[in-house]
């Protein structure tokens, strides 16, 4: 299977090129990427805890969905697509602000990416990718952000990038 490429940016959110992900993460290139971050009628986020297997930040709890957009992808078409192989299901997204952010790993990869923030609405129960996601529940915002702070080292980075500094665009 051919390894999937990431698209490769500069600070305006231009395309500039293609690289190979793992090339990608090894060399910090920054590039596109989006968080979605699903909301059900509680006002309850639905977060996951990643698959064992991942190649960075295995185990860690996250927001719904995360991945890079394919070239010619939208935003919101790589967003709903990653949601559907995920978390088994689709729902409307709307674009709510996008960062840059650089997070070094323990295994020598970095993410260095312009990343884009999805929120959507969805009420039921997830048909997870055993091969993606671990786990999932949902959790009361407010209660996001307190476990964040007591339990830090449960979350991966750009997950707790986006509470500290993005928390107005997501909260419902």
């Amino acid at each position: 299977m051919k390894e999937e490429q990431v698209i490769l940016v500069n600070e305006k959110d231009e395309q500039i090129g293609l690289m190979p992900k793992m090339e990608a993460h090894e060399k910090a290139v920054l590039h596109r990427a989006f968080s979605v971050f699903i909301f059900n009628s509680n006002n309850q986020l639905m977060l996951q805890q990643r698959a064992a297997s991942k190649y960075h930040s295995p185990l860690l709890w996250a927001n719904t969905c995360c991945s890079h957009q394919r070239n010619g992808e939208s935003n919101l078409e790589a967003g709903k697509r990653r949601l559907q192989e995920e978390m088994g299901f689709v729902c409307e997204l709307e674009e709510k602000t996008s960062f840059i952010y650089k997070a070094p790993f323990d295994n020598g990869l970095t993410e260095h990416e312009l990343d884009h923030i999805m929120v959507g609405f969805y009420n039921d129960n997830p048909i997870i990718n055993r091969e993606e996601v671990e786990a999932y529940k949902w959790m009361d915002v407010e209660d996001v952000k307190k476990d964040i702070i007591s339990n830090p080292k449960i979350y991966t980075e750009w997950f707790k990038i986006i509470f500290e500094n993005f928390y107005d665009f997501i909260k419902q």
